[in-house]
């Protein structure tokens, strides 16, 4: 019986933690971040395969006998590298918002 209380009681802490405006934000701000991220990774990522296979646009050459194929292959490098310190100080701002609803949580 006293498992049944506790699960029932976590599942309303839980909905309530979820409805709250703390967790709403933490979200929101969340997907602001990570979809036009995700969005632009994808697209990055995969230009190099499709204008390698698909077009000659990469082909001309950069310096010396460097293609842009080469340059485009080592940004991508670049980009993740980027994106990843990118994340990690927007990752801040998330636990900061994951700490006031777990702080509004408990005062519940």
């Amino acid at each position: 019986m006293e498992a049944r209380k506790t699960k029932v009681s976590s599942e309303s802490d839980y909905s309530s933690i979820v409805q709250s405006p703390s967790f709403q934000a933490l979200l929101s701000e969340k997907k602001k971040f990570i979809i036009p991220v995700t969005i632009f990774f994808f697209c990055f990522y995969f230009a190099l395969p499709i204008l390698t296979s698909y077009s000659t646009v990469l082909n001309h050459k950069f310096i010396g006998s460097i293609t842009w194929a080469w340059v485009f292959a080592f940004m991508q490098f670049v980009m993740t590298w980027g994106l990843c310190m990118l994340y990690s100080k927007k990752a801040a701002k998330f636990d900061e918002l994951a700490n006031q609803v777990i702080q509004e949580g408990g005062n519940s």
